[in-house]
């Protein structure tokens, strides 16, 4: 048997009737829902039927309990039940079930009416009255009801440093080894949202003893939730190593919970995320838009990208089109975004409703299209000029109402897909409009340089020139230097080469840095046949770019800022090439040496060993 003292606060504190003690259990959330309807389900599956319950109410002072059994059901309120008890003298389980019930009305109200009613519960005199009943009544009351009595209360927004919580906490590590796997996931789920203090410090310590005897997946979930993102290191492995030994028992809602479970936890463990994501592929014909948006914002969190798992859910989602509401796309486009993976079907398809309909756009939607598009750098071919021509017909509408801010987000997402619509330019770039700004932050002043770039490099036909003033342009980029590795190699594979030069860090229109310039002579032009020659394709000046694994989608295409980088360093004479840190500063010296000549020598590069694309992609 283990116990840990608890502390019993020495003064009785009164219930504050304030609203921050009941504005935490927020029902706008698909996670809250999603862990409530859990929460009910055990409730639900461990309620005794009425009728059961009538017939064990005959007990208590030998008399029958039928008419409160039978009201209770019909309470609709919180402030119902506690007219209820006034009527009725509540015996142990009548308790448990009254506080049940008085969370369970809350669910299913609006965000408002909750707070109107828990406000009536908190002013209500029987309120107090039934908190001192069940104080009293605490020791004899089941261990199933005294986890869900607890719940219901954390869930009411009774004070968490209350006498009655912290009596309930007492109760809860006196009967801890009489809880069985269901009680102990509802007092895991409790404690996961009450405030640290030494009393719930102590009885999470305790709970986790109780880990290896766990034999159901939600349980164990309620618990990896409870413990939370501040569980060291070690016993988030115990938990993963229980995980993995029970993923023959994963259910479809089981593998939905447990990878927003793991992302509730900030522990990314791969195996267990491959074994959700390969049953969700599997099964993802009728899953709703709610459990398919959180595992992908769980995804999201722990930068963990399944490329099966996401084209599955895009083709998924491009194959049932018609059943998503148009929010729904955009946030399954917003979070596809967010991981760095372009769903080029679904894009298209979307791009083919809004050349259709650009009106029904509003702001918020408008703004969320042109980030995602951009971001992802998504060619639309043939309907490109159609498409941007509709966003900027929609955006056109929106500009007396739009704020500064979002003006210059519009016109820097439009510049980056190579767009220059002049009515948006003109108004953005008005003194007034420029004003706004003033001295503001890193972002804002990254998008007036690659306005002011794209202006003067991509050199948009305009009814009148536009240029941005130097004095908004604010203080220089600051730049990173190159990673030593790479300066290193890029040595050692010149050294011989007398007729090339190597630059470090060079700085082009005082915005976009080089990590390394090489500079070769181009072969020898004595015909106009040999000037057509593919060896002439390479340009004198190479611009080697080391980018990070951010800068590209899923694959190889260049995403957002970097792929307008690359477009300027064209017009401006270079030939970019790309290498990405994480995938060559784990290689071998030779190996990395070998993917550098190739890129730089392609006409000296041996045909057997593929080209330097394929290998980045090895």
């Amino acid at each position: 048997c283990i116990r840990i003292a608890l502390k019993t606060p020495k003064k009785k504190k009164k219930i504050n009737i304030s609203v921050k003690y009941y504005s935490q259990g927020g029902i706008n959330s698909d996670e809250l829902k999603e862990e409530e309807e859990h929460l009910f389900s055990l409730l639900s599956e461990s309620t005794v039927p009425a009728e059961s319950q009538s017939a064990e109410a005959v007990s208590e002072q030998g008399q029958t309990r039928y008419p409160f059994w039978d009201c209770l059901q019909h309470c609709r309120s919180p402030s119902d039940v506690l007219d209820l008890t006034v009527q009725y003298a509540p015996t142990v389980r009548q308790v448990s079930n009254s506080l049940t019930h008085m969370w369970s009305t809350t669910k299913v109200m609006s965000e408002e009416q909750r707070r109107y009613e828990l406000q009536l519960m908190f002013d209500h005199p029987a309120f107090n009255e039934l908190l001192q009943t069940a104080m009293k009544v605490v020791g004899l009351m089941r261990v199933e009801d005294l986890a869900y009595s607890l719940l219901s209360m954390v869930k009411l927004g009774v004070p968490q440093r209350s006498r009655v919580i912290h009596t309930f906490l007492r109760t809860c590590q006196d009967k801890l080894n009489d809880f069985d796997e269901r009680s102990l996931s509802v007092l895991a789920s409790t404690l996961e949202h009450m405030e640290d203090n030494p009393n719930v410090d102590a009885l999470k310590l305790v709970v986790e003893f109780r880990l290896p005897g766990i034999n159901s997946v939600m349980a164990l979930q309620t618990m990896m939730r409870m413990l939370g993102k501040d569980a060291p290191l070690g016993l988030k492995r115990k938990l993963e190593a229980k995980a993995l030994s029970m993923t023959d028992q994963f259910s479809l809602p089981n593998t939905h919970y447990m990878i927003s479970t793991m992302a509730s936890m900030g522990f990314y463990s791969r195996p267990i995320l491959d074994v959700c994501s390969k049953k969700i592929t599997e099964n993802l014909h009728g899953t709703p838009f709610s459990r398919l948006y959180s595992v992908l914002q769980s995804c999201t969190e722990l930068h963990y990208r399944n490329m099966d798992l996401l084209t599955g859910i895009a083709d998924y989602v491009l194959s049932t089109l018609d059943v998503w509401t148009k929010k729904q796309v955009l946030l399954f486009l917003s979070v596809f975004e967010s991981l760095a993976f372009c769903p080029t079907a679904l894009m298209e398809a979307f791009a083919e409703w809004i050349i259709a309909n650009p009106d029904v756009l509003t702001l918020k939607d408008l703004l969320c299209v042109l980030r995602v598009y951009s971001s992802l750098n998504y060619d639309l071919q043939n309907h490109r000029q159609l498409f941007l021509d509709s966003l900027s017909q929609a955006l056109d509408t929106y500009l007396p109402k739009m704020t500064g801010s979002e003006l210059l987000k519009s016109v820097y997402w439009l510049c980056l897909l190579g767009h220059f619509p002049s009515a948006p330019l003109e108004q953005l770039l008005r003194s007034s409009t420029l004003d706004q700004f003033g001295s503001t932050g890193k972002t804002v002043n990254s998008h007036r340089h690659n306005l002011d770039l794209c202006l003067r490099l991509d050199r948009p036909p305009l009814p009148r020139p536009l240029t941005v003033l130097p004095s908004v342009l604010g203080d220089p980029v600051s730049f990173k230097s190159p990673p030593p590795w790479l300066l290193e190699s890029l040595h050692s594979m010149l050294r011989d080469q007398a007729d090339i030069t190597l630059q470090e860090m060079v700085v082009v229109e005082n915005f976009y840095l080089i990590d390394c310039v090489i500079t070769k002579p181009l072969p020898n032009q004595t015909s106009a046949t040999e000037a057509t020659d593919k060896r002439l394709f390479w340009c004198s000046r190479i611009a080697v770019i080391c980018a990070p694994r951010s800068g590209f989608c899923c694959g190889t295409n260049p995403r957002g800022p970097l792929a307008v980088k690359i477009r300027h360093l064209k017009i401006l004479g270079y030939s970019p090439v790309l290498v990405t840190q994480k995938e060559l500063q784990s290689v071998s010296e030779e190996k990395r040496m070998e993917f550098l000549r190739g890129l730089l020598f392609p006409e000296q590069h041996r045909s057997d060993i593929g080209t330097p694309l394929e290998q980045l992609g090895s």
